[in-house]
């Protein structure tokens, strides 16, 4: 009877998780697909120089591209965890605000499918006036806010340690 009980809980947990995934993929629009999340090691993060030219107002900025160098379709969808570190790798404290940049408005959180090959774009902007100045070295970039990152060479002065970004978009974001 024990058994029984532990199988017919099983089956339903199963059932559970079956209806939830299902509710997940239909609530994350049309388009994917039915590709799943991008995984980690499957996604690489660089900067591009079609963000070079934002400057203005002690405001600047790039835009951040991750490219899906796996073999699979997948979908990503949010924002990018960020992180600065100085000379030799040492941690900064960093505040990411998520959200319109003072050179793009965002798109908001929306799933993004990524081809093999192909990438998806987020802008990232900064300060430098001076003010309690970050001497960045290195940025880290987590393509889904998680552990797994790419560092990227990131030699700049960041008032407060503050960045600003938007969500991953197919494109590039703009005013």
């Amino acid at each position: 009877m024990r058994g029984l009980r532990t199988a017919a809980a099983v089956a339903a947990a199963a059932a559970l998780a079956a209806g939830a995934s299902a509710g997940v993929a239909s609530a994350a629009g049309t388009g994917t697909s039915g590709a799943g999340a991008c995984q980690p090691g499957t996604l690489k993060v660089t900067t591009t120089d079609a963000g070079e030219s934002q400057a203005g107002m002690n405001h600047a900025g790039t835009y951040l591209r991750m490219e899906n160098v796996g073999k699979s379709t997948c979908t990503i969808s949010g924002y990018p965890g960020l992180a600065l570190e100085g000379a030799g790798h040492t941690a900064i404290k960093t505040t990411a605000r998520h959200g319109d940049t003072y050179f793009a408005k965002d798109p908001g959180e929306h799933p993004v499918t990524l081809k093999p090959g192909k990438s998806a774009y987020a802008d990232l902007v900064w300060t430098h006036t001076g003010a309690n100045t970050a001497h960045a070295k290195y940025l880290q970039v987590s393509p889904r806010g998680g552990n797994g990152h790419n560092v990227l060479p990131f030699d700049r002065e960041v008032d407060n340690g503050t960045l600003s970004v938007t969500a991953w978009s197919a494109k590039l974001p703009t005013p």
